[in-house]
């Protein structure tokens, strides 16, 4: 196989509804989009770099991608020189993890299409089967819209809530009220406070007044405060969700005590692609830990395609699992159909016809959508 391009720009789909949480405020995409062309194929391969994740934006994305592209089409060929590649620029990938998931399952798409075999044949993993069961995650909205939202999930028929905590008292205590009235379980609740609060004490001190029982908390600290974060699970007898505080396998050295309490959100994109992210996979199931498949806000269903294949490889340890919007959250989406969840919040992969070698998938990306991306 020959790569002959590498292609990167920035993907801007706006959404129906905005979206906030405590880190930041979002009503588009910001996204990588790349496509990588052999001589019978194109790959497609979208990333999503955000900043108080991974430092990253599209202007760093850019100038990643542009420092690499010729080496990628030199370098590599198949998926054995992929790995490679990866292994080699272990510390740059590090640093741009978004910007090369993008690049990275653009090149798988393309070798799966030239080799014609699906993602998971060329990877030697068990092909997609079965039903995939998201969570309803309702953003950090005025109580009006989060009542209303929850409303609707629950119509749905979703069991499973991930809610935003904005650190508000008074707005925090309206939405667990909401939850209770509509006779909502905190074990089926999990809350996303977005590193909001600034010590373990005070995160402690403001959960215990909302009274209501988590079934588990997500980044509650600021990044990396294992400690005080172990303390609040200890404390509140719940569990730690890790995000921003788990952007690699070397980070589980900083996990002590029960491996129960700790729960790792792995989104494809920010950690570094496909292959990054099936390692991780391997080194939580290793070493006993639980794991959440996560999702971008604003993720289209090129980065769902890929997190169901990460998804079915971690059924045994998978807990939950986000995103899966596709246009529930975007004005329009860059596959047909586009893949997203149903009632219930169920996405039957049976029921989707993945008829093509790559990822299986009909792009269709209008060029309005796609703008030059900066490069620093």
């Amino acid at each position: 196989m020959r790569v002959k391009a590498i292609e990167a720009r920035a993907l801007q789909i706006p959404f129906k509804v905005a979206f906030s949480h405590a880190s930041a405020d979002r009503a588009a995409t910001q996204t990588v989009w790349v496509t990588a062309r052999g001589d019978q194929h194109i790959g497609y391969g979208e990333g999503c770099p955000r900043e108080y994740v991974t430092g990253e934006s599209l202007r760093t994305a850019g100038a990643f991608i542009a420092e690499f592209a010729d080496d990628w089409c030199e370098s590599i060929r198949d998926l054995e020189s992929l790995r490679a590649w990866t292994q080699r620029h272990t510390l740059e990938i590090d640093h741009n993890p978004a910007a090369w998931a993008a690049v990275e399952l653009a090149l798988l798409d393309l070798i799966a299409k030239c080799e014609a075999k699906s993602v998971e044949s060329l990877l030697g993993l068990p092909a997609l089967a079965g039903r995939f069961l998201y969570t309803a995650v309702i953003g950090d909205a005025p109580l009006p819209q989060f009542a209303a939202q929850l409303a609707h999930y629950l119509k749905a028929g979703f069991r499973q809530f991930k809610i935003k905590l904005s650190g508000d008292a008074t707005r925090d205590r309206a939405k667990v009220r909401a939850l209770a009235d509509a006779g909502v379980s905190g074990e089926t609740v999990r809350a996303d406070a977005n590193n909001v609060w600034q010590s373990a004490a005070a995160a402690i001190s403001a959960l215990e007044l909302l009274e209501f029982p988590f079934f588990a908390i997500e980044e509650p600290l600021k990044a990396g405060d294992y400690d005080g974060m172990a303390r609040l699970a200890s404390t509140l007898g719940t569990k730690i969700v890790l995000d921003e505080s788990v952007l690699g396998a070397n980070q589980l050295d900083n996990l002590g005590g029960d491996t129960r309490q700790w729960i790792v959100n792995l989104r494809v994109s920010k950690m570094g692609g496909m292959l990054r992210s099936l390692a991780m996979v391997s080194e939580l199931r290793r070493r006993g830990f639980g794991l959440i498949i996560g999702a971008q806000v604003g993720e289209t269903s090129i980065l769902t395609r890929a997190a169901l294949t990460v998804a079915n490889a971690a059924k045994d340890i998978l807990l939950a699992q986000e995103g899966a919007f596709g246009t529930h959250l975007l004005a329009r989406d860059v596959v047909n159909p586009s893949l997203m969840f149903g009632a219930g919040g169920i996405l039957d992969v049976s029921a989707t016809a993945f008829d093509a070698a790559g990822w299986g998938v009909q792009v269709i990306v209008s060029s309005t959508d796609l703008a030059v991306l900066p490069i620093a």
